[in-house]
């Protein structure tokens, strides 16, 4: 007849086998445990007796680095004040509070855990698991966007024309609008470039208030226009691919969970202030976890700020010049440029720039194989000859149509040098050149109703005239810039 023996009594017969002269070793093989539990046994009947065979918790009776019953319900506090707080901030706080001692990030985690204010099945990634990138200091690249998700009262959506700094994670913008259209979110660029600066480059999705890439028209938009003429390089993210702006993705879930979460606006200027708080308090005093938590400005301030000025010309720009054949110049024809910046002669392409999409310029095939190609009289590019002689017929054989007279230059070039800002004074009024050509010299020439900067006869810009045409007579008398100024030409 077989017995079915409790855990307690047989680890009680191999007590007795043990002290009626059985070795550990057979005793160990006839229970199936290892020789050092046998001695485990034999230890606790010595000193408990029967109640020593009984099973424990393998947890120690005392640990010198517990965290204390206090310090735990100040994490559990924390955690309920802000559901958003995860362990590494809440671990912040403390240390800012003076906790003696603070407690790791794992022994947070697990206090969350203990009082189910965090899911332990949850996925946590791990550090391999990111692929960061950013920009080496501030003002190198502004990431922008819209956000939606702001409500008023009657049930109104507002939206929030955002902006990053890639390096600092200062928020350069966060205006909002009421529609996201091209003007209003044009008007949250400039304001943003005034307040702190004009970057090097701006990253932006493919929506059309950003760029005419995938939009029914072939011109620039507003965005790219202001972008170009303040000397911003505009980039571009892949089609469906929000990842590549996800620092101001990333801003956008923090604003909605700690300020936009079931919350109505009574207009739109309240929530305008609302959210401008909030951003000064992200700005300058909460800590940020993806730059060694310390706040956005202590990077963004390592920023050497120069004297700036943001250029936005809000008119349409002027309609280009017809295509067409110069008639007494037989070797002469002009070409449209196009969206990626090349003409078309005798059906070979030729290279001319982005910069001068969409305006018409004159090409010249000189008798030594050259292919010079020049905008308002000023040479742009100068290329070998790629169509083979024969074809040269194809080149002129459009009939010419009469060409309308260029308005003439007025006075002489006028030579001056770009401040540290990027742009040059003149008759009283500055102009935008680009920070590239910063403390070089330019040539100025007025021609018609439009300014035109030039730099070794390559034309750099053309501006609508803003200055009193009074004043110009005094800045062609003085072509080099006052003496007695430090960046006057010489």
């Amino acid at each position: 007849m077989l017995v079915e023996l409790g855990v307690v009594e047989q680890r009680y017969q191999a007590v007795l086998d043990l002290l009626g002269g059985a070795s550990v070793t057979g005793v160990a093989r006839r229970y199936g445990v290892a020789r050092q539990t046998v001695h485990v046994w034999l230890r606790r009947y010595a000193d408990q007796g029967l109640a020593g065979l009984v099973d424990r918790s393998s947890k120690p009776e005392s640990c010198p680095h517990q965290t204390s019953a206090q310090i735990e319900a100040g994490i559990v506090e924390m955690r309920r004040a802000h559901p958003g707080w995860g362990p590494r901030t809440i671990g912040y706080h403390l240390e800012r509070e003076g906790v003696e001692p603070a407690p790791s990030r794992s022994s947070i985690y697990r206090a969350l855990v203990r009082h189910k204010l965090i899911d332990p099945q949850q996925r946590r990634k791990r550090r391999s698991d990111y692929k960061r990138w950013e920009r080496a200091r501030s003002m190198e690249l502004w990431q922008m966007d819209v956000m939606g998700g702001v409500f008023l009262v009657d049930g109104t959506e507002l939206k929030v024309v955002t902006g990053i700094d890639d390096h600092s994670r200062f928020c350069v913008s966060a205006k909002v609008v009421r529609r996201a259209t091209a003007r209003p979110v044009c008007d949250a660029l400039a304001a943003g470039m005034r307040a702190h600066g004009i970057p090097d480059q701006i990253l932006t999705d493919n929506g059309k208030v950003f760029t005419g890439r995938f939009g029914p028209g072939k011109g620039e938009v507003l965005f790219d226009r202001i972008c170009r003429e303040n000397g911003v390089r505009h980039l571009l993210t892949a089609p469906r691919s929000p990842t590549t702006t996800g620092k101001v993705e990333r801003f956008h879930k923090t604003i909605k969970k700690e300020l936009l979460a079931d919350r109505r606006f009574e207009s739109l200027g309240v929530a305008q202030k609302i959210i401008d708080e909030w951003v000064t308090y992200y700005n300058s005093e909460r800590p940020h976890q993806g730059i060694g938590m310390v706040p956005p400005i202590r990077r963004f301030e390592l920023a050497d700020p120069e004297p700036f000025e943001v250029v936005v010309n809000q008119d349409p720009p002027p309609a280009p010049d017809p295509v067409e054949v110069v008639a007494d110049e037989p070797r002469r024809v002009t070409r449209k440029v196009g969206q990626t910046g090349r003409i078309s002669l005798a059906n070979f392409r030729y290279h001319v720039g982005r910069w001068l999409a969409g305006e018409t310029v004159d090409v010249v095939v000189t008798t030594d194989g050259l292919v010079e190609i020049s905008h308002r009289g000023v040479l742009v590019a100068t290329h070998a000859r790629q169509h083979p002689p024969e074809a040269e017929p194809q080149v002129w054989r459009r009939q010419p149509r009469a060409r309308p007279i260029r308005p003439p230059t007025m006075g002489q070039p006028v030579v001056r040098k770009v401040d540290s800002s990027g742009g040059i004074s003149f008759a009283g009024v500055s102009y935008r050149v680009g920070n590239p050509y910063r403390r070089q010299q330019v040539q100025v020439r007025v021609v018609g109703d439009t300014v035109e900067i030039s730099k070794d006869g390559k034309l750099l810009r053309v501006h609508a005239v803003k200055h009193d045409p009074i004043k110009a007579h005094g800045a062609f008398a003085n072509p080099g810039g006052k003496p007695d100024r430090i960046n006057a030409a010489s």
